[in-house]
């Protein structure tokens, strides 16, 4: 699909492509340059002491509790006594 550079060095995204990617007024977009080509990707941008969230090491033990959680190894205590009794910290 073509579309025009305008002033300002703008350029409007056409709407199927705002909609199919459920782009808003505000949102973020990464813009690179790849082998003279243009690539713009869709991003959020995370507050920086949230990061630590978005880790990789943090993401793969979330898969690890997704998959305790599937296999029904959680369990919930209905009170702080006996959560400390099933971690073994009531004798401590």
């Amino acid at each position: 699909m073509l579309v025009n550079l305008k002033q300002k060095s703008q350029l409007t995204i056409p709407k199927g492509f705002v909609k199919r990617l459920k782009l808003r007024i505000g949102d973020k977009l990464e813009i690179e340059e790849m082998e003279g080509k243009l690539v713009i990707t869709p991003v959020v941008v995370v507050p920086k002491d949230q990061a630590w969230f978005y880790s990789p090491e943090w993401q793969k033990k979330e898969q690890e509790v997704d998959k305790q959680k599937k296999e029904g190894k959680v369990h919930k205590a209905s009170s702080k006594k006996e959560l400390f009794k099933k971690l073994g910290l009531d004798k401590v």
